[in-house]
C-alpha cells in the first residue's frame, strides 16, 4: 500500500471536514442538488469522453495509486547481473530454471531461452513497454478529465443557483437556499478536482514513470545478456538508471 497517497488524501479530507465543523454545523454544507450537479454530472461528462470499458476500468487503474508493488531498480540490477553470470557460465538454457518474480523480465528470459533474434526480442519487449504506457496514460487521462470537468460543473451549479436567486428576489426565504446551491457547487467542484482527481492522476503518472524505467532497464539487461556482455559491464550500464549516489562502484572482471 502507498501510505503517502492514503495519508495525503485522507488528511486533506479530514482538514476540510474539520474546517466545516469549526465553521458551523456540518449539515449546512450538504446540499443534494449540488451533489447531483457536481459529482454525478462530472462522472457522466467524463463518461461521454471515453467508451464504457475505459471508463469503468478507471476504478481498477486508480487502485494503483493506493496499492502498487514494484521492484526497485537496484533489485532488478542485482537480478540482471545474476542472470548474466548464469548465462555466461551455462548458456541461455541455464536461465530456464531461474526464479524470476518480474513478469516482464521472465518474458525476456523466455525469449532468450527460445533462441529468438535480438531484433525480435527488442521489438517484442518494446511493444510491451509501449502498451503498458498507453494503459497508464488512459487512466491518467480519465482522472485529469475529471479534474478539469468538476470545477466547470461547479460553475454551472453556481450559475443555476444565481439564476434561481435572482428570479426570486421578491421572496427573501428563497434567496438563502438558492445561494447555498450557488456556493456549494463551487466548493464541491474544487474539492473533487483538487483533493481526489488531480492527486490520483499525478500519482498514476508517477507509477507510469517508475514502471517504464524498470521495463527499460530490463530491456537493456536482456539485450546485454543476449549479446554475451560481461556481467560487470551490464551492471555498470544498468546503474545509469539510478541516482549517482546509489550506484556505488564496480570494476569489470578481467
Amino acid at each position: 500500500m502507498d501510505i503517502a497517497t492514503l495519508v495525503g488524501i485522507l488528511g486533506a479530507i479530514g482538514f476540510v471536514l474539520m474546517a466545516m465543523v469549526l465553521g458551523g454545523e456540518l449539515g449546512m454544507f450538504v446540499d443534494v442538488p449540488s451533489v447531483l450537479i457536481v459529482f454525478c454530472g462530472s462522472l457522466f461528462v467524463v463518461l461521454s469522453m471515453y467508451n464504457m470499458g475505459q471508463f469503468f476500468g478507471a476504478g481498477k487503474i486508480a487502485g494503483k495509486a493506493f496499492f502498487f508493488k514494484i521492484e526497485s531498480p537496484e533489485e532488478l540490477i542485482e537480478k540482471s547481473v545474476e542472470l548474466a553470470d548464469a548465462a555466461r557460465k551455462g548458456g541461455f538454457l541455464a536461465l530456464e530454471e531461474a526464479e524470476i518474480s518480474n513478469g516482464f523480465m521472465q518474458k525476456g528470459v523466455d525469449m532468450l531461452v527460445d533462441g529468438h533474434d535480438a531484433e525480435v526480442v527488442r521489438a517484442t519487449l518494446q511493444k510491451d513497454i509501449n502498451q503498458t504506457t498507453e494503459r497508464h496514460e488512459m487512466g491518467i487521462g480519465i482522472f485529469k478529465s475529471l479534474g478539469d470537468v468538476a470545477p466547470a460543473m461547479g460553475m454551472i451549479g453556481t450559475l443555476i443557483g444565481l439564476v434561481a436567486m435572482l428570479s426570486n428576489m421578491d421572496d427573501p426565504k428563497a434567496i438563502g437556499p438558492a445561494m447555498a446551491v450557488a456556493l456549494l457547487t463551487t466548493l464541491y467542484g474544487a474539492f473533487l478536482a483538487n483533493v481526489i482527481a488531480i492527486p490520483v492522476s499525478n500519482k498514476l503518472a508517477l507509477r507510469m514513470a517508475e514502471e517504464k524505467l524498470n521495463q527499460s532497464l530490463i530491456l537493456d539487461a536482456i539485450l546485454g545478456i543476449q549479446d554475451g556482455q560481461n556481467p560487470r559491464v551490464i551492471e555498470g550500464i544498468l546503474k545509469n538508471y539510478i541516482a549517482e549516489s546509489k550506484r556505488g562502484s564496480s570494476e569489470p572482471d578481467e
